[in-house]
């Protein structure tokens, strides 16, 4: 190798230790200087004690704040039920010494997009579009992601009449083919909040549907937000996100943000108490339904112990009472009834008894003419094992012996007893009913993928399986196995083809959700008699808690069949509604709200 010139190596040398001398100055101005003090003497006139009301709380800008017991005495006036964080704390231990009982340091990391070097992607979003929230749905489809998410809601009004509000920007991502609000961002622009002197802007609550079936939303809504941020002249964009949130935290880093040393301080309130007290011992261990529920009791002030976090076991305890519950199944559910619930034949026999309607069935006992005959007086069939949960061995819409008597294989290998039933075409619906009464409904689709002209299917179910995954905790992934090649072969391809861009197969026919099927909420629009028949049902079983399963023709048309019914029913999978609320309150009927206002009222 030729050796490098002595005076080549002074240059390198040289401009090395340039390179080196800028980033260290970068860094020292970014981590060591003070930030900009709008009350310095000199300073332009800016905005004093600014707050911004985003609807799930404010967000106070704390440079604008002349002394630190102001900023204290506006946190104090944090509303109920809601969420203001301060932010661009100068010097968050002193905050935090005027009120430690009080006020928390959030445990979360803050991010530049530096705008004048940003760079927008020539992606373009497909099976979707991003614009501004413009209705009032809009914010109604911003609400049911924020409650998918755990996210503090906004009144839509909130929304609404913010549309005209410069400093606020919401953007929505909406599906092209079902309209529906699939992603969203808000924006804060700092200049016209607050006259900020550095031309800044922060984005805030990024959230995208966990059931979206489009990749990359999330990216494009921050993209999309950089780009607006960037034509209005602002200097930068900031985001907080919390300390352990890998997967955001390497969106952001791939788009070019950068950690800043930018704190904020939020109020210790319930909606807050999982980010400054002791965790509950295992608490991370449990699945999204238990902890829906255990974050429920302890915003009642109800005692929570971990039993068991791997199997969703926890006891609940309030006014010397005590319940065993496993997710949403408690002490209150005899075996009587989870009996009922476990043999799908018994299920099916209770419920014709009780008046409703329910599917033709036969036991598979390996008598091929009487399959042979059942399968032509109905044309499709379900086979599924008399016992067991979560689709598992299920096998829909079998037109063929050869298929049923496959599938009746697949099945014998989680319950001996195998069941065929007439197959009915139409929507999966679940209702959920809690003591006797119904408290959401929702129709569950089977899953599917969509082109886009590069990927196989294979690959498709793949990237789908761990959006779904990640969106719920590990408990809903689409296992690629023999149904899975069935329906894909159906639609005249294999796993292995490349699906054209546009086109959407179904990649397995039953809607259960643990296998990559979706839910959608429609409790405002069922219809009064599946309403009737779901509770009707649940007294048949005599069960305070569970998920009846119907095939309906639509869930505002009275006509149904009845599938099965589930002793421990998701109630994680129904939010916006009141489920996990409404079971508490079947816990502990005077730790709900209603019971605190009669008990205060009556002073």
């Amino acid at each position: 190798m030729a050796k490098r010139p002595a005076g080549d190596e002074k240059t390198v040398r040289g401009r090395t230790d340039k390179a080196l001398g800028h980033r260290l100055r970068r860094l020292r101005n970014e981590s060591m200087k003070p930030r900009f003090d709008m009350h310095e003497e000199g300073a332009e006139a800016q905005g004093v004690d600014v707050a911004v009301d985003c609807g799930w709380g404010r967000l106070l800008f704390a440079q604008t704040f002349e002394t630190n017991q102001k900023l204290v005495e506006a946190l104090r006036n944090e509303g109920p039920e809601r969420r203001d964080i301060a932010f661009y704390v100068r010097d968050p231990h002193v905050l935090l010494a005027l009120a430690p009982q009080e006020l928390f340091l959030d445990p979360s990391h803050t991010f530049r997009l530096e705008l004048s070097t940003y760079r927008a992607s020539r992606r373009q979003p497909k099976g979707y579009f991003i614009r501004r929230l413009s209705s009032e749905a809009d914010a109604d489809g911003v609400n049911t992601i924020y409650a998918a998410r755990g996210m503090v809601q906004v009144r839509p009004d909130i929304f609404w009449s913010n549309r005209d509000n410069r400093a606020i920007t919401y953007f929505v991502a909406e599906d092209d083919a079902t309209g529906e609000i699939i992603g969203t961002v808000t924006g804060i622009d700092h200049s016209r909040a607050f006259h900020d002197p550095e031309h800044g802007s922060s984005l805030w609550c990024l959230a995208v549907d966990p059931q979206a079936r489009h990749p990359g939303i999330g990216e494009m809504l921050v993209r999309r937000l950089a780009e607006h941020f960037q034509a209005r002249g602002a200097a930068f964009m900031d985001l907080s996100v919390m300390h352990d949130n890998d997967q955001a935290i390497a969106l952001y880093e791939k788009l070019g943000f950068r950690r800043v040393p930018v704190f904020a301080i939020k109020r210790k309130n319930p909606i807050n108490e999982k980010l400054f007290a002791s965790p509950i011992e295992d608490y991370d261990g449990l699945n999204p339904y238990a902890r829906l529920i255990v974050d429920e009791a302890r915003r009642r002030g109800v005692h929570v112990e971990v039993t068991d976090a791997e199997g969703g076991f926890f006891r609940l305890s309030y006014g010397g009472r005590s319940v065993h519950c496993r997710e949403s199944l408690s002490e209150l559910t005899s075996a009587v009834a989870m009996s009922i619930c476990d043999d799908k034949a018994v299920t099916r026999r209770v419920m014709e008894k009780a008046g409703l309607s329910v599917p033709e069935q036969m036991e598979a006992v390996g008598d091929r003419a009487a399959l042979q005959a059942f399968l032509k007086k109905h044309g499709k069939v379900v086979v599924k094992p008399a016992r067991g949960e979560q689709g598992r061995g299920v096998a829909v819409g079998l037109e063929t012996v050869e298929a049923v008597e496959s599938a009746i294989g697949v099945a014998g290998e989680i319950c001996d007893r195998v069941l065929v039933e007439s197959c009915f075409e139409g929507e999966d619906l679940r209702l959920v009913v809690i003591d006797h009464r119904l408290v959401a409904a929702a129709v569950r689709r089977p899953p599917h993928v969509v082109g886009d002209g590069h990927k196989t299917i294979r690959e498709l179910i793949d990237a789908q399986s761990r959006r779904r995954s990640a969106a719920t905790g590990g408990e809903s992934h689409i296992p690629i196995d023999g149904e899975t090649e069935r329906c894909v072969a159906e639609s005249g391809l294999g796993l292995d083809e490349v699906l054209e861009a546009g086109r959407e197969i179904m990649v397995r026919k039953a809607a259960n959700l643990h296998t990559g099927g979706s839910i959608h909420d429609v409790t405002a629009e069922v219809h009064p008699r599946l309403v009737e028949a779901a509770c009707k049902a649940s007294r048949a079983i005599d069960i305070p808690v569970v998920g009846i399963d119907f095939i309906v023709r639509s869930p505002s048309r009275p006509d149904y069949v009845f599938i099965e019914a589930n002793e421990r029913p998701g109630l994680a999978n129904h939010e916006p509604q009141p489920t996990a609320e409404r079971f508490v309150d079947l816990l502990f009927p005077l730790s709900g709200q209603k019971s605190a206002e009669r008990a205060l009222a009556k002073r």
